[in-house]
């Protein structure tokens, strides 16, 4: 489950043109030093959830790995987006403060 903060804050991001989706998006955009934070829905299949999970740790970008497909894509206003990259840094860190709980872990 996905907290509804979160989901207001990739809404956010999706007005503010601060996310990219969809896995070549988000690899280009990654590759171009953009993303910030990248978020995987849970029903992703494994081979995405693993080549992105493989991509962020080499580029030293923070994962979520939360929410469904639909629930994700719903907040950016898109159909049957597995992964969303935050280019924001203040966005991003909001968002992973209240993953972690309120606290953002360096």
């Amino acid at each position: 489950m996905i907290n509804k903060k979160i989901l207001g804050l990739i809404g956010l991001a999706a007005r503010a043109r601060k996310v990219c989706f969809g896995a070549d998006s988000v690899e280009e955009r990654i590759d171009k030093k953009r993303v910030r934070l990248l978020i995987i829905a849970e029903n992703a299949s494994e081979r995405t959830k693993d080549k992105f999970i493989k991509i962020a740790k080499k580029n030293n970008i923070p994962v979520i790995v939360k929410g469904e497909i639909d629930i994700l894509s719903k907040a950016i206003g898109k159909s049957n987006k597995a992964i969303i990259g935050i280019e924001d840094i203040n966005l991003s860190n909001e968002i992973q403060r209240i993953d972690n709980g309120g606290e953002i872990i360096g």
